[in-house]
């Protein structure tokens, strides 16, 4: 039975921060494989400025394959929309019946866990791993002990919001992502104004 990591997001675009977290979870032995699940509509968020889910898959690509033990994945593009966690877990769960799923969430994340589809259903089914955001106290209860377990990953102070703004700006967005994801969004002109 592999134990596989979902790390969900839009990763509009994919970033330093993401790539660390990939990076450290992976070395940390707390799953298996990793794949990084590119979300064509998070039901939380506005989709203003969502690149195409081409490009988005594209750049997680650049990323994933320079990481042992992480793959992209572009899963919930068959789901229906929009695409909620606790659908996209039985449906890995059906498929990979094998496998034990551990989801990835940040800080940010786990604080609104309760305002998730099924959130209660995600905890008694599935792993949760959490890494830290700065701002956001990580409270587990102990009832949830066993399914949830907090992975004391770097924390980074960037985001995707962030690296749009700077694009549309015209400003340079080296070192917030890779540089292969950075030389992409150029030559495809992405977020820029």
């Amino acid at each position: 039975m592999r134990r596989i990591g979902i790390f969900g997001g839009s990763f509009n675009p994919i970033h330093v921060g993401h790539a660390l977290i990939a990076s450290y979870i992976m070395e940390s032995g707390a799953v298996d494989a990793l794949w990084l699940m590119v979300s064509p509509q998070n039901p939380l968020k506005e989709n203003n400025g969502l690149a195409s889910d081409y490009h988005r898959l594209h750049m997680t690509e650049l990323v994933s394959r320079r990481i042992d033990g992480v793959t992209t994945s572009a899963f919930e593009f068959d789901l229906p929309k929009p695409s909620y966690t606790i659908d996209t877990l039985k449906a890995l769960h059906a498929k990979f019946p094998d496998d034990e799923f551990y989801l990835v969430i940040g800080a940010d994340n786990w604080c609104l866990f309760d305002k998730w589809k099924s959130g209660e259903e995600i905890i008694k089914n599935f792993h949760i791993l959490i890494y830290p955001r700065r701002g956001y106290d990580i409270v587990v209860s102990e009832e949830y002990s066993d399914r949830v377990e907090v992975v004391n990953a770097p924390m980074i102070e960037v985001s995707s919001t962030q690296i749009r703004e700077r694009l549309s700006q015209m400003k340079s967005v080296s070192f917030y992502v890779p540089e292969s994801v950075e030389k992409y969004i150029v030559d495809n002109k992405l977020y820029m104004k």
